[in-house]
């Protein structure tokens, strides 16, 4: 599928943690060297825990700070860009809606932005939020990423003319769509303590996959792979490609 080199770029990442902190430093360095206004917003309520300095991408002077907040500063200042960033969970679809929509008006060479979703969070709850918005969308671009101990997918939906062209995580693994767990707000302190096992090769590898999206879509002007699975233990990324048919040349 071919993507303008030319027009504005607004990217959204939910979640500055395992995944989202190991993609932001690349995300930012991809963007600042594009010829083309470009945005970069980072969201998360969550604080660096002592627990975090494992397998995250933050040091013992990040402590208590907001993850979104140390990335987009840290970041955004070193490669000359705006700061910006939402220090807070976003959990309700209207926010979220408005967010990713791209600016309507403007001057009259006004070049309507693309705007792309990265989901990097932990739980089903958040992914349900964005492919309800997705599918409510004219247009917009929504990579999610997703993994265990040692494996995990990352998939990129594409929306146009309020039309599925690729489809989103929750259409290739429809049982997101149906696991019922909590928001990252409804968690008890005990149950916010305890997370699922993680490596940081596996966080490494998807931000891998996840920037290779970006560099595909906004460099290359061109993606043909819809889902991406991994395993760290195999040290194998697996493509899963879009091969669009040739159209027949007309006899003469």
């Amino acid at each position: 599928m071919k993507i303008s080199l030319t027009r504005p770029i607004k990217i959204i990442m939910l979640g500055a943690g395992g995944t989202g902190a190991y993609a932001a430093p690349h995300i930012y360095r991809l963007l600042h060297t594009l010829p083309r206004p470009v945005r970069f917003i980072i969201a998360d309520g969550d604080s660096v825990e002592e627990k975090n300095l494992i397998r995250q991408n933050f040091i013992n002077a990040d402590l208590g700070e907001n993850k979104a907040k140390i990335l987009a500063e840290r970041y955004a200042t070193a490669f000359g860009m705006d700061i910006e960033y939402i220090p807070e969970f976003i959990e309700d679809d209207n926010k979220l809606f408005e967010i990713v929509q791209p600016y309507e008006s403007g001057p009259p060479d006004y070049i309507r932005e693309i705007s792309i979703l990265i989901g990097a969070v932990d739980n089903n709850r958040s992914r349900q939020i964005c492919h309800r918005v997705f599918m409510k969308t004219r247009e917009l671009i929504y990579i999610d990423s997703g993994n265990g101990e040692y494996t995990g997918q990352v998939a990129c939906g594409i929306r146009r003319n309020s039309r599925s062209h690729f489809k989103p995580i929750g259409d290739l693994y429809p049982d997101v769509l149906l696991d019922i767990d909590k928001l990252p707000t409804e968690l008890s302190c005990a149950e916010a303590a305890v997370s699922a096992p993680q490596s940081i090769t596996a966080n490494i590898m998807a931000a891998t996959a996840i920037v290779s999206y970006i560099y595909n879509i906004l460099v290359l002007g061109s993606i043909e792979v819809r889902n991406i699975t991994f395993s760290t233990e195999s040290i194998h990324m697996k493509p899963e490609i879009i091969r669009r048919k040739q159209k027949r040349k007309k006899a003469a």
